[in-house]
């Protein structure tokens, strides 16, 4: 509708101006990229049952329209097109048109872009889908111009082209969206006749495979930081004892710091980088990439020791408390690739630019972020202007240290420095947008970063970050349904303005256990373990399919969808299933629950056999198909946690490389709630006076370790050679 708004020209100025805004339906949703869209004169409904009891009605086909507000594509198709009013008008006269924000709503995303990458060969955002009312989709594809060009039609033409087809050739469009449905309701066909080890050992063949010695990562451009790939390595070396394929990981992440995906100023990591070398990135941040990085990074420090590792990530933790951070805890989706509409103008450099920059050393700064008076940002690289220069660092610290002829410390402390005068700077900029919706699932991806970190690095902070936005999860996420005496705890999938709402699906049951499950190994606080259980029987109530095995996205109560899908493709996040897998392991030797088991091996044998025709493709299922395999590392600390030896028995076990590690404190405050959710550690004798650590294993456990020395010698037992 139109609304008649008052506004100053010129604020010197009396003369005041007119303006029709041209508002639709989206203006009360509460997504920011559906809010990015409430202007537009595209009539456009959200996902809703007025949108296709309209379509029934008007006897018109859908156009869907799904993205995200930080992807800089939909903003170019929304720039070139659905704020033109040529093609607004043919839009609205021909369909009726359904935004959807992936991030509120993957489950839709999830079955769509299974339409397009089945009817295209590849996917992407903006995903642009036209379907009947009944929500079966005929046409797929991703970004289209306005005006047609060579090898991709044009919204213009595109729109005739369905408007004819609808009114004169309809029983074509319903022979094609039956086949597709036909398409997508073919099920995995579950096939337990599958080698587990060879599928581990096939993965690591192909990666290795299309690893790129020179620059690190898989294949070319573009390339991915898919930071499961890395873990399912690290994990991988330290099953086979294989030097090779850490190598491979620590170039990597190498590579990647040095990069100009890294933000050498303001840290966190770019999206991907359209170049073989990590140079020129796609600007834009989200949160999962800031999360599962840190993991990788704090696994290769675990390993080496190498203190590079512990600054990355310790750096990308903090433009996380920088930007994505809400004051009570929880954390934001991510930041736009674009400012002033423009990809990347917030982050590049002119050389003149750092003059004004009081108290620079810039020659110093040129020479460690390679910036020149030409620039390195060209219209190859998606051209912003001449002379613009993306940071990034010739070699590690300790090699740029040394060719300076400077002291690490020396020189560290100097690129500190120079950084803040340059970030403080930058800051004075205008800003990429920031998408202010906290997910359920990527905020447990967060909470398991940073206690890991907190674990590793001995940072009691971190700890307390993890816990407080699981408090602001709990408080703000959640939801109770009392069932005969039983009060069950449910989870919702967004929040923003202060409003909760969208079912909880897979991910954020199996991604927020997963948070939870590393904040009881960093915490040992039992509320952690217990919240997981519950959450993770929830879990299986909810999604899980008892008969053939594996987990749906969606729960059978949810109605609006054509299907249920279960996903296991682990693309830039892990799939729910996979992370679903590990938690229900852990689970199961933290517990000895045998339904977790259960659960575990019905969806190992669903997916296996589908996973085993290209096993790089589930490299985060792998993770947990090696602890499947090998079994998990069960220790049980005996002892007050503020008795000194109990700390230092803690601090050593944390300074060890153990993927598969399992962790349980028994104290003389929790131990009647511990033998309850554990019962095979019933017969552990609690001495508050004289801490002991238990190795388990079937759930029989060793013979007390009372000595620090004795635990050393057990950890170092299970270390690979080559650490």
């Amino acid at each position: 509708m139109a609304i008649l708004t008052q506004r100053n020209k010129n604020k010197y100025s009396p003369n005041i101006i007119i303006d029709i805004i041209m508002s639709n339906r989206l203006k009360n949703e509460l997504s920011p990229y559906l809010l990015q869209h409430s202007e537009n004169p595209v009539d456009w409904f959200p996902w809703s049952d007025e949108a296709f009891e309209r379509a029934i009605k008007d006897d018109k086909p859908i156009f869907l329209s799904i993205g995200y507000s930080t992807c800089h594509w939909c903003h170019v198709m929304e720039k070139e097109s659905f704020e033109d009013n040529e093609v607004a008008e043919l839009m609205n006269q021909t369909f009726i048109n359904i935004k959807v924000d992936r991030e509120e709503r993957p489950d839709i995303d999830n079955i769509y872009m299974e339409v397009c990458q089945m009817l295209t060969g590849s996917g992407g955002w903006p995903l642009t889908i036209i379907m009947t009312p009944e929500k079966i989709p005929f046409f797929a594809g991703t970004y289209f111009p306005k005006q047609s060009i060579p090898g991709r039609i044009g919204m213009i033409d595109l729109v005739k082209r369905v408007q004819d087809l609808w009114m004169n050739n309809r029983d074509l469009i319903y022979k094609t969206s039956n086949e597709i449905m036909q398409n997508l309701n073919q099920e995995v066909k579950s096939n337990s006749q599958f080698n587990p080890e060879k599928i581990l050992s096939d993965a690591v063949d192909s990666l290795h495979s299309s690893y790129d010695r020179q620059f690190g990562g898989f294949g070319y451009a573009p390339k991915f930081p898919i930071p499961h790939q890395l873990m399912f390595l690290i994990d991988y070396s330290y099953a086979k004892n294989d030097k090779f394929s850490l190598e491979i990981v620590k170039n990597t992440l190498y590579k990647m710091r040095q990069g100009g995906i890294f933000d050498q100023i303001g840290f966190g990591f770019h999206r991907y980088s359209t170049d073989r070398q990590w140079l020129v990135p796609h600007f834009e941040k989200m949160l999962y990439d800031q999360a599962l990085m840190v993991h990788s990074y704090l696994d290769v420090y675990s390993v080496t020791k190498d203190n590079f590792f512990k600054v990355c990530a310790e750096q990308t933790l903090n433009y996380v408390l920088d930007k994505l951070t809400l004051p009570d805890g929880g954390f934001y989706s991510g930041e736009d690739a674009d400012s002033e509409g423009v990809e990347g103008k917030f982050y590049v450099w002119t050389k003149n630019e750092l003059n004004n920059i009081p108290n620079l050393d810039v020659e110093f700064v040129c020479w460690v972020y390679n910036i020149s008076e030409n620039g390195n940002f060209t219209e190859e690289h998606g051209h912003i202007s001449n002379k613009t220069n993306i940071l990034h660092l010739r070699n590690n610290f300790e090699e740029l240290a040394n060719q300076m002829g400077l002291s690490f410390e020396e020189f560290f402390d100097k690129l500190l420095v120079n950084n803040k005068l340059m970030f403080d700077y930058r800051e004075k900029r205008i800003h990429p947008f920031k998408d202010d919706k906290v997910l359920t699932d990527w905020n447990g991806l967060m909470i398991s970063a940073f206690s890991k970190a907190g674990r590793i690095l001995n940072n009691q902070r971190y700890i307390n970050i993890a816990k407080k936005s699981v408090e602001f999860t709990l408080s703000n996420l959640t939801y109770y349904i009392d069932k005969q005496k039983d009060r069950k705890i449910f989870l919702y999938h967004r929040f923003r303005n202060n409003k909760a709402g969208i079912q909880g699906n897979l991910d954020d049951y199996a991604f927020f256990v997963y948070g939870l499950l590393e904040l009881y190994t960093s915490s040992l606080d039992f509320k952690y373990l217990k919240l997981a259980n519950d959450l993770t029987e929830t879990m299986i109530e909810l999604f899980e399919d008892k008969t053939n095995g594996g987990f749906y996205f969606t729960s059978e109560n949810q109605n609006d969808l054509i299907l249920r899908k279960k996903i296991i493709y682990d693309g830039a996040i892990p799939s729910g299933n996979s992370v679903a897998l590990n938690n229900l392991i852990s689970l199961y030797h933290l517990t000895g629950n045998h339904e977790f088991m259960n659960s575990a091996k019905r969806l190992v044998n669903y997916f296996g056999g589908e996973i085993s025709k290209v096993p790089s493709a589930y490299t985060f299922f792998l993770c947990g198909l090696q602890k499947y395999i090998n079994g998990t590392v069960d220790i049980i600390i005996s002892g007050d946690s503020e008795n000194n030896k109990t700390k230092e028995f803690l601090e050593l076990i944390n300074n060890y490389f153990i993927p598969n590690l399992t962790l349980i404190q028994i104290t003389a405050e929790n131990q009647n709630e511990i033998k309850n959710l554990c019962k095979f550690t019933e017969n552990i004798e609690i001495n508050p006076e004289k801490p002991s650590v238990y190795f388990c294993n079937n759930f029989q456990c060793s013979l007390p370790i009372s000595s620090k020395e004795e635990l050393r010698i057990a950890l170092e037992s299970i270390k690979p050679s080559f650490q």
